[in-house]
């Protein structure tokens, strides 16, 4: 049987892109990453496969395109189910899963109020920002991870330095007429 051609369309700053190249190096599976030009042009291969959002990430099984992450995420999970990436329980994933949601939903979008704004950062944009840390800090609990009890490698090969992504945010700023 060949192996299947797996392809990511990819920015190394998406934590949407993060999400699924760590299921995919949690599931010990060879991709290729292609890197977007989001700023200087879509590839063609993009808009192609992703008519309707035009975004990454997208990903290319054997040139079937799936694209959201959190969907590719769930599709990588049901086809190659060796190691699961969810809990075993259906309460479990269901956590999982309303965490990933709000994670998607409140944190990049109270993150996205900071960093766009302009001058000094409006008090509420910080103040919802805390709270959400709370809700985060408070459901967490006395556990180190939501789900297992390691910061795993796949994580870590993927997590790019802060100061890398401090650059783009100000970079991202710059393009956006906010500095």
């Amino acid at each position: 049987m060949s192996k299947a051609k797996l392809v990511i369309l990819d920015c190394w700053v998406s934590p949407f892109c993060m999400r699924v190249k760590i299921a995919l190096n949690e599931k010990g599976l060879e991709y290729e990453a292609q890197a977007e030009d989001l700023f200087g042009g879509k590839s063609e291969l993009l808009l192609s496969s992703n008519p309707i959002y035009k975004k990454v990430p997208v990903f290319l099984h054997d040139g079937k395109p799936l694209c959201e992450s959190i969907i590719i995420v769930n599709y990588i999970d049901e086809t190659w189910s060796s190691p699961p990436l969810l809990p075993p329980c259906s309460y479990g994933r269901a956590q999982a899963r309303f965490w990933a949601d709000f994670i998607d939903k409140k944190v990049f979008d109270a993150c996205g109020n900071i960093w766009r704004s302009k001058g000094e950062v409006p008090v509420e944009a910080k103040k919802e920002f805390i709270e959400i840390l709370k809700q985060l800090e408070e459901a967490l609990g006395d556990k180190d991870y939501f789900i297992g009890t390691t910061f795993g490698e796949s994580v870590a090969k993927v997590v790019p330095p802060p100061e890398k992504v401090y650059e783009s945010v100000l970079m991202f700023r710059k393009m956006q007429g906010i500095d």
